[in-house]
């Protein structure tokens, strides 16, 4: 029996946080979902499904009007909104279904607490961990302005001050990694942590706006993601893209590191 069920839009860069870590602690994952435009026409719950599996009065019971990210009406059941009060995807579940966890930081580090003793990915002692828990406190800052900046681009809505919101975050967010990085070399000294798994996957989203960087150019607004400003975080993401755990999510998500 799978450790932990997760259920998201796919492919998700936050979701790879905990399947990197999974791999890496021994812990197995039950990991449904479907594309993000394919999302509005699934049942949420802890036995996700097509509504075309759904009864009519299921679905009608389940339906709720979509918010960030989403149009229209979603199908949620009472019991996802019971284990998930965000209502939002990822969504994780404890093997009954009882226990939900949400946000992908906390998905990440119930998949660290459910694995073999020994792996070292949250520390080893309280302190270690809280230092590594501040390093993923200040990624999901810089998650708030990535999303807004990503869902406008995709949206075609971008602007200027969505556009320097998001640069400032991410020169912010950057900035910090790059100095703990020159103590070791990884964020948290010499040790592969959650920290180093958030920051891969973070950037690697990040790393999207490359792909509408003719959208950008036709708005006068210059591509974002670029590392060559900090080169102690560019090889550590290099790294992280060579390692076996890493590298099935990360092989090709990340096309160019410096601009």
């Amino acid at each position: 029996m799978p450790d932990l069920r997760i259920f998201s839009y796919l492919p998700n860069p936050r979701i790879w946080k905990s399947i990197i870590a999974a791999r890496l602690a021994g812990v197995a994952l039950d990991v449904r979902g479907a594309k993000p435009r394919e999302l509005p026409q699934w049942l949420w719950d802890f036995e996700p499904r097509p509504l075309s599996e759904v009864g009519e009065a299921e679905r009608r019971a389940a339906e709720r009007k979509a918010h960030t990210g989403f149009s229209g009406a979603l199908h949620k059941t009472d019991a996802f909104l019971k284990a998930n009060p965000t209502g939002a995807v990822p969504c994780a579940f404890s093997p009954d279904g009882r226990i939900g966890i949400f946000e992908s930081n906390s998905i990440m580090r119930a998949v660290a607490r459910l694995g073999e003793p020994g792996h070292g990915l949250y520390g080893g002692s309280a302190l270690e961990s809280a230092r590594i828990d501040g390093f993923l406190d200040i990624s999901l800052v810089f998650a708030r302005d990535s999303q807004r900046y990503l869902l406008a681009i995709g949206g075609r809505k971008l602007n200027a001050a969505v556009h320097e919101q998001a640069r400032g975050g991410y020169h912010a967010y950057l900035g910090a990694l790059e100095q703990a990085l020159a103590h070791g070399e990884h964020l948290c000294g010499d040790t592969l942590t959650l920290a180093d798994i958030a920051f891969a996957c973070e950037f690697a989203l990040f790393a999207r706006e490359r792909k509408a960087a003719d959208y950008l150019d036709e708005l006068g607004l210059p591509v974002i993601s670029d590392l060559a400003p900090y080169p102690r975080a560019a090889a550590l993401v290099e790294r992280l893209c060579a390692h076996p755990a890493f590298r099935p999510e990360l092989e090709g998500a990340i096309p160019e590191l410096t601009s």
